[in-house]
C-alpha cells in the first residue's frame, strides 16, 4: 500500500522528500499500517460500521496508537480518502502536451486497472463516500479534483485542436475510464458471478484492461 501527502496543490510541481529517519520512520510505519488496515474495514463495515477498536485489531496495534496518530474515526477516515485521490490523481500528470495521447491514456487506464486489481478497497470506500453524498471530500471534489480535471482536460482539448485525436469530450472522457476501470473493484462480485467463477482472476484483468484500453482508443481515434 502506498502511502501518499495531499500537502502538495500541484503533482507536477510536487517535489520529493528526503526518507524519513528514526522517530519520522517510526512515525511512518505505524500510519502506513493503521491507514492499510482502516482501508480494509472501511471498505468491509462502511464508516457507520467501522470503529476504532475494529480497525485497531485489524492493524494489531493499541486501539490508544490510532488515537494518537489520528485522533478520531471521522479524521482517520478522511486521511485514507486523501491517500487514495492522491494515489489516483497522480498518473494525470503523464497528460503534457508534448506526450504521445495514445500512450498517456493506454498508460492510465493501465494504472487505474492495476488499483483496481490491487488495491479494491481503495476504490469500495471511495464508492461508499460518495454514495452517502461525500460528506467528507466534498470540498477535495469541488477544489483539487475539479482543478486538476479541468487542467488535465486542457491538454487533452489540445491534442484534440492539434489534430492529435479524435474530437470527443475530455471530461466525459475521464469520467467513462474512471467508471470502467473500478466497476472491476467495486462490482468485482458481479463480474465473476456473470463469468462462473469465485472471484476475478489475473486473466480477467488483463482481459478488462485490454478492452477497455481498445474501447478509449478507439473513441478517441487512436491506436
Amino acid at each position: 500500500m502506498q502511502i501518499c501527502s495531499s500537502a502538495a496543490t500541484d503533482l507536477d510541481e510536487a517535489k520529493p522528500e528526503p526518507a524519513p529517519t528514526g522517530r519520522a520512520a517510526n512515525r511512518q510505519a505505524f500510519e502506513y499500517k493503521i491507514l492499510e488496515a482502516a482501508e480494509g474495514v472501511f471498505a468491509e463495515r462502511g464508516y457507520d460500521g467501522a470503529t476504532t477498536a475494529s480497525i485497531a485489531e485489524a492493524a494489531g496495534l493499541p486501539k490508544a496508537n490510532i488515537h494518537y496518530y489520528f485522533g478520531t474515526k471521522k479524521a482517520l477516515h478522511r486521511a485514507v480518502l486523501d491517500n487514495i485521490l492522491d494515489l489516483w490523481l497522480a498518473p494525470l500528470a503523464e497528460f503534457t502536451e508534448d506526450a504521445d495521447p495514445a500512450q498517456a491514456l493506454t498508460n492510465y487506464v493501465k494504472t487505474k486497472s492495476w488499483y483496481s486489481r490491487n488495491r479494491p478497497n481503495a476504490s469500495k470506500v471511495f464508492a461508499n463516500e460518495i454514495l452517502h453524498g461525500a460528506p467528507q471530500i466534498a470540498d477535495y471534489l469541488a477544489n483539487r479534483l475539479r482543478r486538476e480535471v479541468e487542467r488535465r482536460s486542457g491538454v487533452l482539448r489540445a491534442w484534440i485542436d492539434q489534430g492529435r485525436m479524435a474530437e470527443i469530450d475530455p471530461v466525459h472522457l475521464l469520467f467513462v475510464i474512471w467508471a470502467a476501470t473500478q466497476t472491476y473493484a467495486d462490482f468485482g462480485v458481479q463480474a465473476a458471478t456473470v463469468l462462473g467463477k469465485d472471484s476475478l482472476d489475473e486473466k480477467d484483468f488483463a482481459d478488462a484492461e485490454k478492452t477497455v484500453t481498445k474501447m478509449v482508443l478507439a473513441a478517441c481515434g487512436l491506436t
